[in-house]
């Protein structure tokens, strides 16, 4: 494993204690996400939710060059969201607040 990836799995774990230790599961999770302009990768950020369950909001950059996505959808355990994360992190140009 490279140190890249090394990195990146060191990040989702840290981020899974904390989740742990801060939340009780299952509950209510929000996802903040910065994308470039563009629909297709809206698109790609919107299929990661359930369209029944979960709320999404979307607001425009004041230059429209990139759109803020906030989310919330009922996560039942710190590794469902781990795995959202994984996801989205394959939309090129995402930036997962």
């Amino acid at each position: 494993m490279d140190e890249q990836n090394k990195k990146i799995e060191e990040f989702y774990k840290n981020l899974e204690e904390k989740l742990n230790s801060t939340d009780e599961w299952p509950t209510l999770y929000m996802f903040k996400f910065i994308i470039p302009n563009d629909l297709h990768k809206l698109a790609l950020v919107e299929k990661l939710f359930d369209k029944e369950t979960a709320s999404m909001y979307t607001n425009e950059s004041k230059t429209g060059k990139y759109i803020s996505v906030t989310a919330k959808e009922m996560m039942l355990t710190p590794k469902d969201v781990i795995k959202k994360y994984k996801n989205a992190s394959k939309i090129e140009g995402i930036i997962m607040l």
